[in-house]
């Protein structure tokens, strides 16, 4: 799921895995939810390899144009 969310899957595992009200849930980062989860090594906080690897997976879209 290359740089795209699969937003059905997540939602359904952070409110009815978890436990989530859907404000507890819009509220997490994609770190934390990731966190909540079980994936990851399981670090807090997350280290620069850690940030630079999420950064590599979800990168920031730049909007260029006139408007």
């Amino acid at each position: 799921m290359s740089g795209r969310f699969d937003w059905p899957a997540l939602m359904a595992a952070g409110m009815r895995g978890l436990g989530l009200r859907p404000t507890e849930f819009w509220a997490l980062t994609p770190a934390e939810l990731a966190f909540l989860l079980g994936h990851g090594d399981g670090k807090l906080p997350m280290d620069r390899a850690g940030l630079d690897a999420l950064a590599a997976r979800f990168p920031d879209k730049v909007e260029t144009g006139d408007g």
